[in-house]
């Protein structure tokens, strides 16, 4: 018999649950929108930003603003926006159906994976620089379409390797994960020979990639990345309700009608597919997957109807915040974004694991 106290409190305590998780999504959308408009204006072509703003239209007054705006600083913003929203709602996804909080594109060996594809194209197939400079972050790469194809062939097979042992083998998920970190260690090592056989053009080529890098993408490459990470999206958020029955154990998901082996595998599969097209066109970002969950997770606890969108915004935010800060701090270097994630993701995930084990 239900106390009537208890009937009282409760719909207040779901209120302000609800309340509060939802202040913390509109607030996390607040400073991403500061951080774009702070994107759009920080730059070597000084404009104010109402004008940067009118340009994002192609209204502004001097037509070379629209110019840079839109073919220059936008796409750079919207890959930061894509890729950060998709790797940390994979990110979040992995860590649920594969009940591991360390799962991510890089520990299931995908990143790895994109990196040898991108290597094999570079050394084997000679799709190296052609020219510009490293400094100024201006490179470009002779055939940059056959590097994304073999980069996201690459870390697509990764995936399937790993699918296919969890296939035939039944192996549990936590033994998935120890294979991405044997596949990672694999395509690391193949991508170190191919750079010990590469000539000085083709080893800075490697190098360079796999620095990570948001300019190298344009208006076709973002329409690639809007339709996949947001289809990808789409799916998650519908499965939602199954990922909380997951956080109560598989036997519980099962006796509430969720098949837990075709989910798992096929969420394992998306969000390889996503973070595969992510890696293809950016290079390689660890940690945004990582953290980027786990610090939305202290903030709304495991619930993944406010957890999912939370993990989405909050890649988008540390990636954007990361592309400023590379392009910032030594401006007008343009500091490997890889190395920038790295460097602020690093610090902060051993802090959450030594305050926060509970938590992880």
């Amino acid at each position: 018999m239900n106390h009537p106290t208890l009937r009282h409190q409760a719909p207040e305590s779901y209120d302000w649950h609800r309340g509060r998780h939802t202040a913390f999504l509109l607030v996390l959308a607040a400073a991403l929108v500061c951080a774009v408009l702070v994107s759009l204006w920080c730059g070597s072509y000084e404009t104010p930003l109402p004008e940067l703003v009118r340009g994002v239209f192609g209204r502004a007054a001097d037509k070379s603003v629209n110019t840079v705006v839109r073919s220059l600083r936008l796409p750079r913003i919207c890959t930061a926006l894509l890729g950060g929203a998709g790797l940390g709602i994979c990110g979040c996804v992995l860590q649920s159906v594969l009940r591991n909080p360390l799962a991510s594109a890089s520990t299931l060996g995908i990143s790895q994976g994109a990196s040898f594809g991108a290597a094999f194209a570079i050394v084997v197939l000679g799709a190296g620089i052609q020219s510009g400079s490293s400094v100024s972050g201006s490179m470009s790469f002779t055939s940059p379409v056959t590097i994304s194809v073999c980069a996201f062939v690459c870390s697509m097979a990764v995936s399937l390797v790993i699918l296919a042992l969890s296939r035939l083998r039944s192996i549990t998920p936590e033994a998935m994960v120890l294979a991405g970190v044997a596949l990672s260690s694999l395509f690391s090592g193949a991508s170190t020979l191919l750079q010990y056989f590469a000539d000085d053009v083709q080893l800075s080529s490697v190098v360079f990639w796999t620095f990570g890098d948001l300019g190298r993408t344009s208006w076709r490459e973002v329409r690639i990345m809007a339709l996949v990470v947001l289809a990808a999206t789409a799916v998650f958020l519908v499965n939602r309700w199954n990922y909380n029955a997951l956080e109560s154990g598989a036997h519980i998901a099962v006796s509430l009608g969720i098949h837990v082996e075709g989910l798992r595998l096929w969420n394992v599969l998306l969000c390889s597919l996503v973070c595969s097209v992510v890696a293809a066109y950016v290079g390689v970002i660890n940690f945004i997957g990582l953290v980027a969950p786990h610090l939305v997770r202290r903030m709304v606890g495991g619930n993944y109807c406010w957890l999912l969108p939370g993990s989405a915004l909050m890649g988008s935010l540390l990636l954007l915040l990361g592309d400023l800060a590379a392009r910032q701090v030594l401006s007008p270097v343009v500091l490997p974004i890889g190395a920038i994630t790295s460097f602020l993701g690093a610090p902060l995930f051993l802090y959450m694991l030594f305050k926060g084990r509970d938590r992880l």
